[in-house]
């Protein structure tokens, strides 16, 4: 090993144990000490990609998670050992022996499983034995976390192809579950380090512009900040204030969403305001009486505060946000946040709460990960449902009752109704959202009160999976339609025939049959080009399938005409209408209708029955 590198460890590990000193027990230390040796020589053979020697990479595990993350003790043993099994010759059992079941058991955790054969991928397999890591610790996360970061901290030496594996893992699955964790600071690096080397023109673009924006503002800004600091220091409040600035991949986000440049998106920057709990007065009161005084002094922007302080996010973030207008008639985001409250954004579960909140936090999240597993046929619906359990933000929305219910932002009345039970989501009809009749798809906003009105007789659209968001809304509807009745057949798009149509069937590129009404052109052209293909079919009825028809009715406009029509369409032939538009031209009047039948004959005697209302003079079927 070179000098360079004997310095550069020892001064890592050094200034560690130091930090470590003051937070730990002499007897901890030993074993944590005696951790770092057994690592140190474990590895001893092993480089980098970079060159540099292994052990570079448990140290700084382990000081992410002493650091940043404030841990010590066993997971930091754990953090020197992580790749001890995976990589060397040494065994759990090994560490058990040398360290205890609860070291052996997180580094265990944290190791990957070499098999003969996946039940998914490799990359599948890993993600649900690191998220099964949970039901023994959460602390097995966390070092997977760490690991992560500091591989995405030192991605340089690796090509282009391993650089895009690792960072769109990353931007998949880590960042969302270090969101999922509380942990922001980890969330936000592992975004933007993920983006830098996906995209990294993209990057460096929005960097650039980013850093000269920041330049021009900066001693606008700084004058805004002064004036909020004099208004809070000559009411009697000791805080203090900073800019936080968005990362370019929040910003490259926010631009593809909105189909905007990045000088037309706002929210580039936030203004924090951080004050020091007092004894005998709630956080709450403390960040109204900031707000208060700060509102004395400044326009605030009508309708946006955000108090996430009774309503944090799902993990568990708090602070209390609103708008303020600076001297240049823009509107300032001001986060007025305790240092406990910093503190917790920063830790995430890590943070020192409650063992009662903790454990209510872990077992929702087990829960969730227990019903992705339980649905878990093939990979794209294991992974599909773990991210958007995992999802970005979060709104929270309310029940007539005032119950608040947590959905990820871009939800739909939809997901609401299916988070409330999947019974409730099954024959959904419409919903009230803050008392206006609005369709399901709606997409909610933040506060929003939904109400869902269900009918026993509906049935789910099999358009709605294209507009729920949420893990059991998508798992419930892909189950219903799974268990449907299927055609034996599918039917041309053309010339769209019904059972007892007179058909012939042609077998396709998939080697599937496709019923064909005999006069359309599209049979007879293929029956002239590859006539072998052609078979002898027939199409009957069943109950369970009904067929979208549209019929056109033309008749001498009267009073009650089209009350005429509806009646015999709902009252006496029962059918539902899905559309129905009308025009009168010259006291002539012209219907479309849409509705569904069972076959051929049911859309004959609808179409007979309409014939012989007063007026109508023609009923005619149009092919859609």
């Amino acid at each position: 090993m070179s000098d360079i590198y004997k310095t550069q460890i020892d001064d890592s590990i050094n200034r560690l144990f130091s930090y470590l000193a003051t937070r730990t027990s002499a007897e901890q230390m030993e074993s944590i000490k005696r951790g770092y040796e057994f690592a140190f020589e474990a590895h001893s053979a092993q480089r980098r990609r970079s060159g540099e020697p292994y052990i570079i990479h448990p140290i700084a595990v382990a000081t992410i998670l002493t650091q940043e993350l404030e841990l010590s003790d066993n997971t930091v043993i754990a953090a020197f050992l992580h790749d001890v099994v995976e990589d060397t010759k040494y065994t759990i059992e090994d560490i058990q022996v040398r360290f205890g079941d609860d070291v052996a058991k997180l580094v265990d955790a944290v190791t990957k499983r070499k098999k003969e054969k996946y039940r998914h991928s490799k990359q599948v397999d890993n993600y649900r034995q690191i998220l099964e890591s949970v039901h023994y610790d959460v602390r097995a996360l966390l070092i997977k976390l760490a690991d992560r970061l500091h591989n995405m901290r030192t991605l340089d030496s690796m090509s282009a192809a391993k650089q895009m594996k690792i960072a769109g893992e990353t931007d998949y699955f880590y960042a969302p579950l270090a969101n999922r964790l509380g942990l922001y600071h980890i969330k936000t690096e592992l975004e933007n380090l993920s983006f830098h080397y996906r995209c990294p023109s993209d990057y460096a673009k929005v960097e650039e512009q980013l850093s000269e924006e920041h330049d021009e503002e900066r001693p606008a800004l700084n004058k805004f900040i002064e004036k909020i600091d004099t208004i809070l220091r000559d009411a009697g409040y000791n805080v203090r204030t900073e800019v936080r600035y968005r990362q370019p991949y929040s910003i490259w986000r926010k631009m593809k969403e909105k189909n905007s440049d990045i000088y037309h998106i706002d929210g580039k920057h936030y203004i924090r305001i951080i004050y020091s709990s007092h004894p005998g007065i709630s956080d709450k009161a403390m960040c109204l009486n900031i707000y208060s005084v700060l509102t004395d002094h400044l326009q605030e922007k009508p309708c946006s505060v955000c108090n996430y302080i009774d309503t944090p996010k799902e993990n568990g973030y708090q602070s209390f946000h609103v708008k303020l207008i600076n001297e240049q008639g823009d509107w300032e985001e001001i986060h007025i946040s305790s240092e406990s409250m910093v503190r917790n954004s920063r830790l995430g579960c890590a943070a020192e709460r409650s063992e009662t909140s903790l454990t209510l936090w872990l077992n929702k999240f087990k829960e969730i990960l227990e019903k992705v597993a339980a649905n878990d046929n093939h990979d794209v619906d294991f992974m599909e449902g773990v991210t958007s359990a995992f999802y970005n933000d979060d709104i929270m929305v309310f029940t007539p009752k005032g119950r608040g219910v947590i959905l990820p932002k871009g939800a739909t009345a939809l997901d609401f109704a299916f988070e409330i039970h999947s019974k409730v989501g099954e024959k959904a009809v419409y919903a009230r959202i803050n008392r206006k009749l609005m369709s399901l798809r709606t997409v909610l906003q933040r506060g929003d009160r939904v109400e869902i009105g269900t009918a026993e007789d509906a049935k789910p659209d099999i358009e709605w999976l294209d507009h729920v968001s949420t893990f059991r809304a998508k798992r419930y509807l892909r189950s219903y339609f799974a268990n449907l009745p299927r055609l034996k057949y599918k039917r041309c798009p053309l010339c769209h025939p019904l059972p007892e149509d007179e058909v012939i069937g042609y077998i396709d590129e998939g080697n599937e049959t496709v019923l064909h009404k005999r006069d359309c052109p599209e049979i007879i052209r293929l029956a002239s080009e590859n006539g072998d293909s052609i078979v002898s079919a027939t199409f009957n009825e069943d109950p369970n399938f009904l067929y979208p028809v549209r019929i056109r009715v033309q008749g001498i406009d009267r009073y009650h005409l089209m009350s005429d029509l509806i009646d015999c369409i709902t009252n006496k032939l029962q059918l539902t209408m899905s559309s129905l538009k009308t025009e009168n031209i010259d006291r002539i009047a012209i219907c479309t209708i849409d509705f569904a039948v069972h076959s051929v004959s049911e859309l004959k005697m609808v179409m007979n029955s309409i014939s012989h209302i007063d007026g109508i003079d023609e009923v005619t079927h149009i092919n859609v």
